[in-house]
């Protein structure tokens, strides 16, 4: 049981409309117990309880981060980092050292090349502008397999570049003559014919370490487990206390978060939907009703795990899905399971999902306006819009729609970073100048709830919120859409308030009132008010989740 908490002298930003500024907090037990002035609250403080002076500092409700995947941020360490790498000679040198520690016959295998966390440089990070050949590999490593990984695709931007030496080469069985099963993947040749070792990934939902690489050692079911523990102190450190999976989790995740869960080791708040593996509608219907009635409605779990609803996808690549199948229960970087449906059995599958109260959660990207109609004839025979269904990555939509979406009760989440600052230029020629792409604004003021994520690149909140009030293409500084540009309350209800709905719980988090949960953090600054380059780079002094700190700078 932690120790009360009194907060005194600081600017609280509560996100509750009655009453949206205060300058203490009282918490005690996990829940804020009062809000309001410093006098009002100091003459009563229960016994035990710790003072923290703000000392004018402001406090936030704790972050959610509505598209977190958070599980991948841990992975990240298990490779080797060549984060700083400047030249052939600092990718070599780390490769030799690798192989000075590591048994003979064994993989190397390192991050990308370029600056993380978006490796959008690659090999132009390094001053030769390529990366190591086969045989450059080789000479630092000849009795290991060594490959240095291309970017995951929504990191960076296709196509991505990745390095294997020979022995590397041998043992996927890419020799003379060798092709990948997916389109999109190329083996770079010498001119006779000989694989360089550099291969050529341009497939966004990367095939690669499915496909060529199969002898690539996966992911471990305790490398996973440890690899979560990092990533809640990264998302933590960064002022985050709740996440939000909606793309969907595979069962090994689920497995994991439940795992932690029982072991009250978590310090984030999850919210997990489920990435199923059926193969056609029938075995849908049968999965639907038979093993998933615990996800139906809002889902179990309590107020730290919570799993509700089905990830259904639209479109999709049928090669990489098959691959991922095979490779099962291994899903690479993803922890979810790939999917491919065209617009009829997408149609097929969200209607189960109606018929069985399984909450949909699909990543639509530009095709919302080609689903609609289907959610309308559902509607006519299924509250769909009490269910509330998550519409995720959602980029562009006519005006015309927008009523249309308040209607089905649809939630809206987008990725400003990925969409607006890094690929921005992608929407250069998108009409009314891009007003109709990722429209916060004009969504908010319809009356749709719209949250926002990180997609885990990178894992700031605040770097999003800086996104959607500036809304700037990260090379030339164009905005996109500038008349759905937040302000600074806006920008903080989005992942606050906003993004609490996700998982129905609006009365326990996202605004700091008596009676919710005790998560929020302590800033050194107000992120409603300062500028938008301060904001993207903001980092929290303190993070407090259930009334304990979990981060303290």
């Amino acid at each position: 049981m932690s120790h009360p908490l009194f907060l005194r002298g600081g600017n609280i930003v509560t996100m509750d409309a009655t009453s949206p500024r205060a300058e203490a907090m009282l918490v005690r037990d996990g829940r804020i117990v009062e809000v309001g002035r410093n006098d009002e609250i100091a003459g009563d403080l229960p016994s035990g309880t710790e003072t923290v002076d703000l000392e004018g500092r402001c406090v936030i409700p704790g972050l959610i981060d509505a598209h977190a995947h958070m599980e991948r941020e841990g992975l990240k360490d298990i490779r080797i980092s060549l984060a700083d790498a400047r030249s052939l000679d600092d990718v070599l040198s780390r490769v030799a050292a690798a192989a000075a520690v590591t048994p003979k016959g064994e993989w190397i295998v390192t991050m990308p090349v370029g600056t993380a966390p978006y490796y959008l440089d690659g090999a132009l990070a390094l001053v030769e502008g390529r990366l190591p050949n086969r045989w450059e590999l080789d000479d630092v490593a000849p009795d290991h397999a060594v490959y240095i990984m291309a970017p995951f695709g929504t990191w960076s931007r296709v196509p991505t570049h990745a390095a294997l030496n020979s022995l590397a080469l041998e043992r996927a069985g890419i020799l003379e003559g060798a092709r990948a099963r997916c389109d999109g993947v190329e083996i770079v040749c010498d001119s006779d014919g000989v694989p360089s070792g550099i291969i050529i990934e341009r497939n966004e939902r990367p095939s690669l370490e499915f496909d060529l690489l199969k002898s690539l050692p996966g992911f471990t079911w305790h490398q996973r487990f440890e690899a979560i523990q990092r990533s809640m102190r990264v998302y933590n450190d960064a002022g985050t206390t709740s996440v939000y999976e909606g793309h969907g989790s595979y069962a090994m995740s689920v497995g994991l978060y439940r795992q932690l869960w029982e072991e009250r080791k978590l310090s984030v708040r999850v919210s997990l939907t489920i990435s199923p593996t059926w193969s056609n509608t029938d075995e849908a219907r049968r999965i639907m009703r038979d093993w998933l009635g615990f996800a139906r409605g809002r889902g179990l779990g309590d107020e730290w795990l919570r799993v509700s609803g089905v990830y259904i996808g639209f479109g999709g690549n049928a090669c990489i899905l098959e691959l991922m199948r095979e490779s099962l229960p291994d899903t690479g970087w993803a922890g979810f399971v790939e999917w491919c449906n065209d617009e009829e059995q997408y149609a097929a599958l969200v209607s189960l999902a109606a018929e069985f109260d399984l909450r949909v959660h699909t990543v639509i990207l530009e095709d919302l306006g080609r689903v609609l109609p289907i959610f309308e004839r559902l509607a006519e025979r299924y509250p769909i819009a009490r269910r509330r269904w998550v519409m995720e990555h959602v980029g562009q939509l006519a005006p015309s729609d927008y009523q249309r979406v308040r209607r089905l009760g649809l939630i809206i989440t987008t990725i400003p970073v990925y969409q607006l600052w890094k690929n921005g230029d992608e929407y250069f020629n998108a009409p009314n100048e891009g007003n109709e792409v990722a429209a916060h604004k004009s969504l908010l003021e319809t009356g749709i709830t719209v949250a926002i994520g990180t997609d885990n690149i990178p894992v700031s909140l605040f770097k999003a919120m800086a996104v959607t009030r500036q809304r700037r293409e990260h090379v030339t500084g164009r905005c996109i859409g500038p008349d759905q540009r937040l302000d600074g309350m806006a920008a903080l209800r989005t992942c606050t308030i906003e993004a609490a709905r996700l998982s129905f719980e609006e009365d326990l988090k996202g605004s700091l009132t008596p009676g919710k949960l005790a998560d929020f953090s302590i800033l050194p600054c107000d992120p409603t008010t300062v500028d938008e380059r301060t904001l993207e780079t903001l980092k929290p002094d303190a993070t407090v989740v259930d009334g304990r700190f979990v981060y303290r700078a």
